[in-house]
Parts: structure tokens; C-alpha cells; sequence
């Protein structure tokens, strides 16, 4: 297998969900992609995480309740809401135990992904979320290629669709970058062939997707580690009224036009712009941007 097919196929499928059928409320475009961070803990310690460093991203257990699911679910309704939900964040989302119930809400607003490590997965769990109507799992894959044979096991006996479930592979060394798409995440990340910080310039991400943490806080994108800047928070304000309002319009306004000086942005490698294309045209146009 070849990582950076297995990263291409994954950009492939995330553009078919962000670049189509955008849709608008008064001529502000709509986020199609927000990923949720369920639970503040991972069984895991990858070198290439901000994790694996309990200085700057220690397991505090705190978790998202439902009283929050709730209310995200009733918001996005009410946004007409059409893109999707991926529940993974800082966090490995199915040590969270209302799963199922977090799953089967949010799916009655939206599509709902769920990215793993695959440890805690069973097939019995697996037809359980295949059941609270989630729309794919995928599993990352970080031990080596013998983990393929395992969760194909899991997925037959548990009866799914094979089509449910994507495994990625992740378990190749450093020269390899991990089998990831490697980034510093905005500085807390040095391990690997990183980019200077100056490599790009332009960033899409606060032009289609955000990250809402266990609180309710909202953050630019998942590059931002450390939570320096909350957007806003979901349980104070409605999602679209955080999606609009000042900090996250100075923010969109700022990378639309190349400018990382804010922080988490000034430390930050990352290329914002491998999606989200005809979202930032659209903010672009609505911002009288050139």
C-alpha cells in the first residue's frame, strides 16, 4: 500500500462531500464539514500527535454531554444543515460511552462519520453504529498491515455493509511521514519533514469546516492543538451566529488574503487550501475580496 494514494482517495471523497452543492442563507455560505472532539482522552500515544505530550495535550477525560448534542442537533436542523459531522477531534471518540446515542441524534441532522483507531471496535459495536445510522467509520490503522485481516473479520462478522467502514493505513515509519498528512499543528508538533511556517499563506479552513470541543467551544480547524482561540461557544450562541460573527469573520477575512499574524495561524504549517476551494470564492465574493 501507498500512503500517499491512501491520503489522495481521502481528499478525493472529502471533496465530493465540501465542493459540491454549497448552500447559502442569505447569501452567507454554509460550513460543510464540522468535526466534533467527544472526549478529551486517547488509549493511544502517537509520536506524530500533540498526545504523545502530556504538556500540551494531556487526557483530561472531560467529555461532550448530551444536553450540548442536543442542542447542535436543533441548531443544524435549523440551518438546514447539509454537510457532514465527523466525530474524532483530540480525542478517540468511541471511548465515549453515549456513542450510540451522540451518533443517532446528530444523524437526524446530518451525515455522520466516525474516525478511530479501531482499538475499541467490535463487531457488535460496529452493527450498533451501523444501526444509530451513522454514515461511514473509518479506521486508522497505526500497527502494521496485519491489523487489515482483523477488522475485515470484525466487519463480516458483525454484518455490515462492506462499504461502511474505510481502513487507512498509518503505520509507516518517519521517512514516510507517518502515512499521514503531516503538520506541526499550529507549533505543537515538531517530529518529521515539516514545512517552514512561511511555506503557505492562504488558508480555506474557516471558509467551510470548524471544530467544536467537549464544552462547546469552537476553534478554527483541528490544527489548533493548544485552543488558543475559541470562535465562539455552541451552547452560548446558535452555530450560524458563531459562524458569522466577529472573530470567526476577522479570521476568514485574514487567511482569504494570505495573512497568518494571528495566533494559532502564526505558527501553523499547514495548507489550508488542499480543499474548500469554491467556499472560499464564495466568501471571497461576498467579502469583496480580489
Amino acid at each position: 500500500m501507498d500512503p500517499k494514494e491512501t491520503i489522495k482517495k481521502n481528499l478525493k471523497r472529502r471533496s465530493t462531500i465540501i465542493e459540491k452543492d454549497l448552500k447559502f442563507i442569505n447569501e452567507v455560505p454554509l460550513p460543510k464539514w464540522i468535526e466534533l472532539s467527544l472526549i478529551d482522552v486517547c488509549n493511544r500515544s502517537c509520536s506524530f500527535c500533540p498526545k504523545s505530550d502530556d504538556s500540551v495535550a494531556p487526557d483530561t477525560f472531560n467529555k461532550m454531554e448530551r444536553v450540548l448534542i442536543d442542542k447542535l442537533t436543533s441548531d443544524l436542523i435549523k440551518m438546514n444543515y447539509s454537510g457532514t459531522i465527523a466525530l474524532c477531534g483530540y480525542g478517540e471518540p468511541l471511548l465515549h460511552k453515549d456513542i450510540l446515542y451522540i451518533t443517532e441524534k446528530l444523524s437526524s441532522a446530518s451525515s455522520v462519520e466516525i474516525i478511530t483507531n479501531g482499538d475499541p471496535l467490535t463487531s457488535k459495536l460496529l452493527k450498533k453504529i451501523y444501526d444509530a445510522k451513522a454514515h461511514r467509520v473509518l479506521v486508522s490503522m497505526y500497527d502494521g498491515p496485519e491489523q487489515i485481516e482483523k477488522f475485515k473479520k470484525i466487519i463480516e462478522s458483525s454484518g455490515v455493509p462492506e462499504e461502511f467502514v474505510i481502513l487507512r493505513d498509518r503505520w509507516y515509519k518517519e521517512e514516510k511521514d507517518f502515512g499521514v498528512k503531516l503538520t506541526n499543528r499550529a507549533g505543537t508538533v515538531k517530529i518529521g519533514n515539516q514545512v517552514d511556517i512561511n511555506e503557505h499563506k492562504t488558508c480555506y479552513y474557516p471558509t467551510y469546516q470548524f471544530l467544536i470541543d467537549w464544552d462547546g467551544n469552537v476553534y478554527l480547524c483541528p490544527q489548533d492543538w493548544q485552543r488558543k482561540v475559541a470562535m465562539g461557544n455552541v451552547m452560548q450562541e446558535e452555530v450560524f451566529d458563531v459562524w458569522t460573527g466577529k472573530s470567526f469573520t476577522k479570521y476568514r477575512k485574514n487567511l482569504l488574503q494570505g495573512d497568518r499574524s494571528s495566533s494559532p495561524c502564526n505558527s501553523c504549517n499547514a495548507n489550508g487550501c488542499m480543499l474548500g476551494a469554491a467556499h472560499a470564492t464564495s466568501w471571497r465574493k461576498k467579502y469583496k475580496i480580489n
